[in-house]
């Protein structure tokens, strides 16, 4: 099987229904140099609808669905922070932060201008659409609205292009009726491994649908992003119905050049599932590194399918490698962590940001 690796350093969810449905989480954002109050500051939950700003004190509340978030704190001229918050840990009900600024950034990016691609957007732009907000559906309808934000930089000793941005990028989906301002961190490509990594902070808005034939067709665009997407499969996980819901999963084991795929009975053994009812969580070692998941509810997209005609045809095949030794804790809304410690290959790759659901979608219940 040929995959091509991309890390996603990001999930959508759904959540589970529960008798307390929310939660709050209160806190100051200040300077770190001075020590003062930043007034609006962006408070949200990445991946999220859900998002506030400071007051004049530096004071947020925000109210979010049970499950787990990277609540992150974003300033102009401030460097990014993110915390990790839960339902089932009462400690992190108050978060303070204090944002630096971003003077030491300013001089890195001064060392590597020599770096920079002058007419970028031109060179790289339709390469970086392509692997940053897909080639599927749904990226037809989808536009930056801001890309002259982006900088290029392409390292001929590294063979590597990275892609920065100064201010979030302002993306319209009109596939899915989200406008999403996504505050890219960094995007990079190797060209001799052929691997795009990107990572950064997306905050979701819900556009005003023109009528009622435009809301159910977002509506069941959502869906059909959400089935089979690894939003859902977390969700099957932590609920313990991944075959109810369609999916299978498989130890991959590599053997050089050679691949083997193992049929795995018991699911939930293999994983070594635990679940921790007080902290509201469940944690997955599996047996072997590699896991490989199959959605059979439906075929793969024939954009896919076309460019990778070695890959399954009559389904979904995806997998996931865990590091050696890791686990990871995924909450009742499907977030997991810690998102570094899983690589993503083969057919979740193929859908990026422009498939991208928010982790308070509520897909429908047939």
């Amino acid at each position: 099987m040929k995959f091509f690796l991309s890390l996603l350093l990001f999930v959508c969810t759904g959540f589970a229904v529960n008798a307390q449905s929310t939660y709050t989480v209160t806190g100051k954002v200040l300077s770190a140099e001075t020590g003062q109050p930043l007034q609006g500051a962006s408070v949200f939950a990445q991946n999220t609808t859900i998002g506030t700003a400071t007051d004049a004190d530096g004071n947020y509340t925000i109210y979010l669905p049970n499950g787990g978030y990277d609540l992150v704190v974003t300033f102009t001229g401030h460097n990014s922070e993110s915390r990790r918050v839960t339902t089932g840990n009462e400690e992190n009900r108050n978060v303070n932060f204090q944002l630096k600024q971003k003077e030491k950034e300013m001089v890195d990016v001064t060392v590597v201008a020599s770096s920079e691609v002058k007419d970028g957007w031109e060179k790289y732009g339709s390469f970086f659409l392509d692997n940053f907000i897909g080639k599927t559906a749904n990226s037809k309808d989808c536009t930056i609205k801001n890309p002259e934000i982006l900088k290029f930089f392409f390292s001929k000793r590294k063979n590597r292009l990275k892609v920065t941005a100064a201010e979030p990028l302002l993306i319209e989906n009109k596939a899915l009726g989200y406008t999403i301002k996504y505050a890219l961190d960094s995007f990079t490509h190797e060209y001799a491994t052929e691997v795009s990594l990107y990572a950064g902070f997306p905050l979701f808005e819900e556009m005003p649908p023109a009528n009622n034939e435009q809301l159910a067709q977002w509506a069941a665009n959502r869906q059909a992003a959400y089935q089979g997407s690894i939003l859902h499969f977390m969700r099957g996980v932590y609920n313990k119905d991944l075959k109810e819901q369609g999916f299978e999963i498989q130890f991959v084991i590599k053997n050089n050049d050679n691949e083997t795929a193992i049929k795995v009975k018991d699911f939930y053994g293999a994983l070594n599932y635990q679940r921790d009812d007080s902290a509201q969580t469940v944690t997955i070692r599996p047996n072997q590194l590699n896991v490989g998941v199959i959605y059979s509810k439906e075929k793969p997209a024939k954009g896919f399918t076309e460019a990778n005609p070695e890959e399954p045809k009559e389904f979904q095949f995806s997998v996931v490698t865990f590091q050696p030794n890791e686990s990871i804790t995924i909450e009742q809304n499907g977030y997991y962590y810690d998102q570094n410690d899983l690589a993503i290959s083969a057919y979740w790759t193929w859908h990026k940001v422009a498939d991208l659901l928010p982790y308070d979608y509520k897909p429908v219940v047939n």
